[in-house]
């Protein structure tokens, strides 16, 4: 037997004005709530509702045999709380279904785990309490911020009760390996560490519609004959992707929506093949190897590493006077300001400053709302000033 896992991260940044230096001392109010309610009125309207319907209607025409894994971050169940509660409504009619698995991250969508164990342990609890509060649900099962994962923090997860571990299927800990069996977190044997299949999954998630692709156009019928080819040599298939893949950036028209549909049926044809949540894979099947990586990796650009948020000195000089920032916000015991210094330890703010170019610097421009990584960078120093100063 073979189980797929569809595993979809929903995440939405509380993006920042451009705060010029001459806010400083006179503005406290530094997110763009004018933007980032239009980007999730948007992408509700784009994804999150057509999405999550589609989902609702496969799991019932295919009474419960399809299965999926979501995790979404604190800030976004923050702005659907705030903005759409339609979608807050959507995903509790999924929990419901029996057949749904949702995962716990941190709260904030933060690189804390890089840097700061007891943030990160704050952050990782109060997505767990969010979780409860809003879905009902207790999740068992961990995925870090971009997938980033290395040795420290497989133990964090470990040491807060977490079975289950995500984590990019790169070739810098599988080597020969293939992704397509559950591993062990090599000094936590107890954690079971799921790896991506980053070809099938961006396949879907980066391909679909890309014209100069040799696959293009790619049929459900196409792609189970790919996943089949695996029959005998695999036992668990991790397709890890965004959420917003259906409709936000495969949009509706290329057929992402018409392919997901037709893809179970296909899948079945093979009676080998199943679909199961991340718990439910650990549960049926044993491990058959360690991972063991000292340095992080992630699921972001060709790297597959952190330097899509900490590969340049803007990037590591505000990375660290934000935890700087923090220090001195929990010494003076200023928890007034603690939630605006956790929105702003947010990856995206780092990823904007992000000065990489070609194919992944086309990335990180498509999704910063700011003119360059300069600017995203002054911007987001300024704020630290003001916050600086109010602290006094």
């Amino acid at each position: 037997m073979t189980s797929i896992v569809f595993y979809f991260e929903i995440h939405q940044p509380f993006r920042l004005k451009p705060y010029s230096f001459f806010k400083i001392g006179s503005d406290p109010f530094y997110q763009d709530d004018l933007k980032n309610s239009e980007v999730l009125y948007k992408v509700a309207h784009k994804c999150y509702m057509p999405a999550t319907q589609m989902l609702l209607d496969m799991i019932h025409r295919y009474d419960g045999r399809f299965r999926v894994t979501f995790s979404i971050s604190g800030t976004a169940l923050e702005q659907f709380e705030s903005w759409t509660p339609e979608v807050l409504d959507q995903f509790r009619k999924l929990s419901e279904t029996g057949c749904v698995e949702f995962l716990t991250e941190t709260y904030y969508h933060s690189l804390a785990g890089l840097i700061d164990d007891e943030e990160f342990r704050i952050q990782v609890k109060m997505h767990q309490d969010i979780m409860e509060r809003l879905l009902g649900v207790k999740p068992t099962a961990f995925r870090n911020t971009e997938l980033i994962y290395n040795n420290h923090i497989a133990w964090l997860a470990k040491e807060m009760g977490f079975k289950s571990i995500l984590l990019e299927g790169a070739k810098s800990v599988l080597d020969w390996r293939s992704p397509n069996f559950l591993y062990r977190a090599r000094y936590e044997p107890d954690l079971i560490c799921h790896l991506k299949n980053y070809t099938l999954s961006d396949d879907v998630a980066f391909r679909f519609s890309q014209r100069s692709w040799s696959e293009f156009p790619l049929s459900a019928e196409k792609y189970s004959h790919w996943v089949h080819r695996y029959a005998g040599g695999a036992e668990v298939i991790n397709l890890f992707m965004d959420f917003e893949t259906f409709g936000e950036h495969q949009w509706e028209d290329t057929g992402i929506f018409d392919f997901m549909r037709a893809l179970p049926e296909m899948i079945f044809r093979h009676p080998d093949f199943h679909f199961h949540t991340v718990s439910e894979s650990a549960r049926l099947y044993s491990t058959v190897g360690d991972i063991d990586t000292d340095w992080p990796v992630s699921w972001a650009d060709e790297e597959r590493d952190v330097s899509a948020w900490l590969g340049n000195a803007i990037q590591n000089t505000a990375f660290n006077a934000v935890y700087e920032l923090g220090h001195t916000i929990k010494e003076k015991g200023r928890d007034d300001l603690l939630h605006i210094f956790r929105k702003l330890q947010t990856s995206d703010h780092f990823y904007y400053m992000c000065t990489k170019f070609f194919n992944d610097g086309d990335v990180h421009k498509y999704f910063s709302p700011y003119e360059s990584p300069y600017d995203a960078y002054i911007y987001y120093m300024n704020i630290l000033q003001d916050l600086r100063q109010r602290i006094g």
